[in-house]
């Protein structure tokens, strides 16, 4: 496996900007992150980030370039089989929008497998934490089915059944449990504030998760039930549209992860997302709700971290950037606490604190070259800024520059990528990806070698 270098490039680390360095690596784990001297010549457009971190999204929906609408039946009467399939194209699709990082927060068997193949570099693709849900009949998660339809996934109404259905999901490899504290938008025959299971049955399902090593996610848009969550102890909290002042100090003590997820009830709320009448009055109020508390709750110092709820269909993949632009507004945050926030400590929010979200020597090789330094300007982090992306050290999207393709005036001044002499290259063929659908999508250009060259 060769030892890869991109030199003279200017580099912020996930908490930091470190300047000019030369960013080494070896297949997928950092090697060096070397200072470069004072006044070194390199290209002033370029600088490179770590991947960013999503940590809620749903990766099922359809991953063609024209998805059905909100209210198909296509996901009802799609194999899992085929399904298996959308679910790694759409992660594909994030990482080569330089999201390198999901978290699955509605998975079952098939997302378990896509992480697994992606894990074991089967398929290219990102690092895919999956929660597994536990809810009760007449849930938010249970309600997106039509009732007469026989096919459902597994529900669970009482204590012992949540223990069962905890140990039935840790037994099939989830990474985590997802649980509902109340009802949700889009729903169907619900209200955002009704409450989701029995104080008893959620204080099992979370005891029992946590007997496994499994953190828990909870899904809540009313203030009862986000406090509730945090008096139970769970790891994060999803939209969190309740958290008023009075659970500030105590999401504050817990440094409590909150997924915010601005874009799509802003899209459901507006009507920018054709849905009924029903779900769209819930999101008017959740908006309503959510701009009160979020302002305050950012102030207070509530560790909001990006989350989107992308599906495919109401936020789409690679619109992390968007949403994390938008967690500048809504949060008056500084661009670097914006961006942070979408790195290393969303990274740490999944439980991958030490191995992504942060570029340093022993991390994975995850990281986007882009032309801009969003740290200092968050509007630099869009699409059409993005160079390169390389996702377990390899470049999955765009290419990176090379000696003989430098735009730089002054020769072997700009940012560099090269192979140390020496190094061997693994037979391996590299796995074919799936679900290219559209330019941006498309097979990275291979690795151009060039012989390694000194920083002047």
């Amino acid at each position: 496996m060769k030892q890869q270098s991109i030199e003279r490039v200017r580099l912020w680390d996930g908490h930091r900007d470190l300047g000019v360095v030369t960013l080494v690596w070896r297949g997928d784990e950092i090697l060096e992150v070397r200072p470069e001297p004072a006044g070194t010549a390199h290209d002033e457009e370029l600088s490179i980030i770590p991947g960013l971190v999503d940590t809620h999204v749903h990766l099922d929906g359809h991953a063609g370039d024209e998805p059905p609408g909100w209210h198909s039946n296509w996901s009802l009467v799609t194999p899992p089989e085929e399904l298996v399939f959308h679910i790694a194209a759409n992660a594909q699709k994030a990482m080569r929008a330089g999201v390198t990082t999901l978290r699955e927060l509605g998975g079952d068997e098939r997302q378990l497998a896509v992480s697994r193949v992606f894990e074991q570099g089967i398929q290219v693709g990102p690092r895919l934490v999956v929660h597994c849900q536990v809810g009760m009949t007449a849930g938010h998660g249970d309600l997106f089915i039509p009732p007469q339809y026989p096919h459902r996934r597994p529900v669970a109404d009482s204590p012992d059944e949540c223990r069962k259905l905890v140990r039935t999901w840790a037994r099939k490899g989830a990474h985590g449990i997802k649980i509902h504290v109340s009802g949700g938008v889009l729903s169907q025959g619900d209200k955002v504030g009704w409450r989701n299971q029995t104080v008893d049955e959620i204080r099992t399902t979370i005891d029992e998760a946590h007997a496994l090593g499994m953190p828990v996610a909870a899904h809540s848009h009313s203030q009862p039930t986000a406090k509730l969550a945090l008096e139970e102890g769970v790891d994060s909290i999803e939209h969190g549209t309740g958290l008023d002042a009075e659970l500030w100090p105590a999401a504050v003590a817990r440094n409590l992860p909150v997924a915010p997820t601005l874009l799509i009830n802003d899209r459901l709320a507006d009507g920018t997302i054709p849905v009924g009448d029903e779900a769209r009055e819930k999101a008017l109020a959740v908006v309503a709700e959510r701009d009160a508390n979020f302002g305050g709750a950012a102030d207070a110092g509530v560790r909001f971290v990006l989350g989107t709820d992308a599906n495919g269909v109401m936020v789409q993949f690679g619109e992390q950037l968007d949403e994390t632009r938008r967690m500048r507004d809504v949060f008056s945050w500084s661009d670097e606490r914006t961006l942070i926030a979408a790195t290393s400590d969303a990274a740490a929010a999944v439980g991958l604190g030490d191995t992504v979200g942060t570029l340093a020597p022993g991390f994975g090789a995850d990281f986007v070259l882009l032309r801009g330094k969003p740290w200092q300007r968050i509007e630099d982090l869009r699409a059409d800024a993005i160079v390169a992306v390389v996702s377990r050290g390899r470049v999955v999207r765009g290419e990176l520059p090379t000696a003989s393709s430098s735009s730089s005036a002054a020769p072997g001044s700009s940012a560099e990528i090269a192979e140390s002499p020496g190094s061997t290259t693994s037979d391996v063929d590299t796995p074919t990806e799936v679900g290219d659908s559209a330019e941006e999508n498309a097979p990275a250009a291979p690795i151009s070698a060039t012989e390694h060259v000194a920083a002047p």
